[in-house]
C-alpha cells in the first residue's frame, strides 16, 4: 500500500491516545502551530508532524518495549531528513496530557 493511502487508513483507526493528542494539537490548538497527523515522511508514517518547525510527535505504547530497535532506525532516519523527533508514551497522553503538551511547545521553542 502506498504511503498517502497506509497515512489515510491509519487516520481512521487512530488510538485513542492519538485521537486525545489530536483534539488538543489539531486546528492550530496548541500555541498556534499547525500538525497534521499521520503524516508519510519518506518511508515512514509520523503520527503527528509540525512540518514547519521540523517536529514528529512519535505516541509509543507497550509494543514499541518489543520493537525498540526499529523505533530507533526510525528516528535515525527521520533526524537525517531533518526533523526532530519527539517520543512520548501513551500512558503520559492519558495521565499528564499538560506535561507532554509542555514538552511539545518546549521542543518547538516555545515556553508553554
Amino acid at each position: 500500500m502506498d504511503p498517502t493511502r497506509r497515512a489515510r487508513a491509519l487516520r481512521r483507526t487512530s488510538t485513542d491516545a492519538e485521537r486525545l493528542l489530536w483534539d488538543r494539537v489539531r486546528n492550530r490548538g496548541l500555541g498556534g502551530y499547525k500538525f497534521r497527523r499521520q503524516v508519510p515522511i519518506g518511508p515512514y508514517i509520523a503520527d503527528f508532524a509540525c512540518v514547519s518547525e521540523g517536529l514528529v510527535v512519535e505516541l509509543d505504547g507497550s509494543q514499541h518495549h518489543e520493537q525498540a530497535a526499529e523505533d530507533r532506525q526510525r528516528t535515525q532516519w527521520m533526524e537525517s531528513a531533518g526533523y526532530r523527533v519527539l517520543r512520548v508514551w501513551n500512558n503520559d497522553v492519558f495521565q499528564r496530557m499538560d506535561e507532554v503538551l509542555e514538552a511539545i511547545i518546549a521542543e518547538l521553542g516555545g515556553t508553554g
